[in-house]
């Protein structure tokens, strides 16, 4: 059997961190099993569905790796929907039902005031053919429901909430399509998981009661159900589900100079007991990629571990994956100097301006006599060498001067800043000329 999985985004705004993280599962289980990734969009909704979010989708998921080897539209498969929906009603699995919302809401009402399931009482099922003809003279127009078997306990194993079991007796029957004759989520997922080929339905923890009706749809249409895993949904680090998180997108992590592998890092991981790693490849993500692993806790999403993680990210970063983000003649040297200062990428270009100057004059107080030595011992020493060394060498000599009342006065005047990279793979980078004047400045 050849794995295969789906990612199924709304095309009504940004992808979220949510949303990036099913994708992921969905994306490392199929490149673990050597199996297919497909991408669905569920753009049914032709009112809020937008192109732009269309490209958008696409463009963020290439972002980050995740390349679908195959991508459908729900919008051009309604013929297949609908030539399913017709075996079902002809079936006895779809009836049609003629409530208003008002209706429904107020039977619902009642239920819950004699302490009962708020569960719709197939009332439509009792309806004559001469009931619905004068309903719909009256111009009312049906709504489609899936009538569920009672008779059938509804069981799945799942990879990691374990034994699941429903009494669909329990349960409305779900509505399939509007009176308008649009379609809502629940059928035409399963007929495209069945057309597809499905084997392995990865979503979030909200989709556990879906899952149950789905099933009876998969069996209604003589498909077995694929396996599904639910996960436990994201929190925020307040601790509780937090709404920011659903507006937390892929456009935002790229502005704040956050890498796609930091974002693959802690996301495949998030969730399990497993450390979060700085990976730079996703082989090791991919290996240990595990629904064992994950437990039903709420799964924590704290941006400031994000930022820590892509620090140590960017740190391993080589220059010709940047080159083409730094600044105009900043080259590797530069590049491997300033790195391990970095937060992000973007950050390199306010090193690249301490090297190139101009920086801030410091008012150096009473290390100005100090300084206007530095300035001449730099004059003095070979630059060809190590001139830091030698610079602070021949000044720790000449005044005595050690630890941070020799390092940092130095520091200041050449950077204008108290702290940085490495002033000895600095110091060769700003250079002779730069440095004297500098130091003869403060």
């Amino acid at each position: 059997m050849t794995v295969v999985t789906r990612f199924a985004p709304s095309p009504t705004g940004r992808l979220h961190v949510g949303n990036i993280r099913t994708a992921l599962h969905n994306w490392l289980f199929a490149q673990r099993e050597s199996g297919r990734f497909v991408l669905r969009i569920d753009d049914t909704d032709a009112e809020r569905s937008e192109e732009r979010h269309v490209d958008s989708i696409r463009a963020d998921l290439a972002w980050l790796g995740f390349t679908p080897a195959q991508e459908v539209r729900q919008s051009q498969r309604f013929a297949l929907y609908q030539r399913r929906f017709d075996e079902l009603v002809t079936a006895g699995r779809i009836y049609p039902a003629y409530e208003s919302a008002q209706e429904l809401d107020l039977k619902r009402k009642i239920q819950l005031g004699r302490g009962l399931p708020p569960v719709y009482d197939r009332a439509a099922l009792g309806l004559t053919d001469a009931d619905r003809a004068k309903l719909e003279a009256e111009g009312a127009r049906p709504h489609w429901r899936f009538r569920l078997d009672h008779a059938a306990p509804i069981e799945w194993n799942d990879l990691i909430r374990g034994e699941q079991h429903f009494d669909p007796a329990t349960m409305s029957d779900p509505v399939i399509r509007r009176a308008d004759g649009s379609w809502l989520y629940m059928l035409p997922s399963v007929i495209d998981d069945i057309d597809l080929g499905i084997t392995h339905v990865v979503r979030g923890e909200d989709h556990v009661s879906n899952t149950a009706l789905q099933i009876q749809m998969f069996a209604a249409l003589g498909a077995a159900p694929p396996a599904f895993a639910h996960e436990a949904l994201l929190t925020g680090s307040e601790g509780k589900l937090s709404k920011r998180l659903g507006s937390v997108g892929v456009d935002q992590f790229r502005e704040a100079g956050i890498e796609p592998q930091a974002i693959r890092a802690l996301l495949a991981r998030l969730g399990t007991s497993d450390p979060v790693e700085p990976f730079m490849d996703v082989a090791p993500l991919i290996a240990g990629f595990d629904f064992a692993r994950f437990g039903r806790a709420p799964a924590r999403f704290d941006e400031a571990e994000l930022a820590q993680l892509n620090a140590r990210i960017v740190h391993q970063l080589p220059y010709a994956t940047v080159a083409d983000r730094l600044p105009a003649g900043m080259g590797e040297p530069a590049w491997e100097a300033v790195r391990p200062n970095l937060a992000t990428v973007a950050e390199a270009a306010d090193w690249w301006r301490v090297i190139e100057g101009p920086v801030p004059v410091p008012d150096a107080g009473e290390d100005a006599g100090y300084l206007a030595e530095a300035a001449a011992a730099a004059a003095a020493i070979d630059w060809a060498g190590d001139p830091w060394h030698a610079l602070t060498a021949r000044l720790k000599e000449a005044t005595g001067r050690k630890g941070k009342a020799l390092f940092l006065p130095l520091r200041r005047a050449l950077t204008g800043r108290d702290h940085g990279p490495d002033m000895a793979t600095l110091l060769p980078l700003i250079g002779r000329d730069r440095a004297i004047a500098r130091l003869s400045a403060a």
